[in-house]
C-alpha cells in the first residue's frame, strides 16, 4: 500500500506534465492554423470586393432592361387597349 501511495501521485504528475506539453504543442499548431484560415479569408474577401462593380454594373443594367421593358409593355398594352375600346364603341354606336 505504501507503495501505491509513494507511486500513483508520482505517475499522475507525468500524465499531468505530458497532457500538458500536448496540449500546448496543439495550442500552437492551432494557432498556425488560424492564421493561415484568416490569410485565406483575406484573399478571398479582396477578390470578392473586386468584383462589386461588375455585379453595381449588372444591377444597374438589369434595372434599365426592366424599366425599358415595362415602357414598352405599357405602350403596347395602351395601343390594344385603345383598338380593342375603339371596336366597342363603333360596336356601341351601332346597337343604338
Amino acid at each position: 500500500m505504501d507503495v501505491l501511495n509513494a507511486v500513483l501521485p508520482i505517475l499522475l504528475y507525468v500524465f499531468g506534465i505530458v497532457l500538458l506539453i500536448v496540449l500546448i504543442i496543439l495550442g500552437i499548431r492551432m494557432i498556425q492554423f488560424l492564421d493561415k484560415v484568416d490569410r485565406l479569408v483575406d484573399n478571398v474577401e479582396e477578390k470578392v470586393n473586386s468584383l462589386d462593380n461588375f455585379f453595381d454594373i449588372l444591377d444597374k443594367t438589369g434595372y434599365g432592361l426592366t424599366v425599358i421593358g415595362d415602357k414598352t409593355i405599357g405602350l403596347i398594352s395602351g395601343i390594344i387597349s385603345k383598338i380593342f375600346n375603339k371596336n366597342r364603341k363603333d360596336e356601341e354606336d351601332n346597337y343604338e
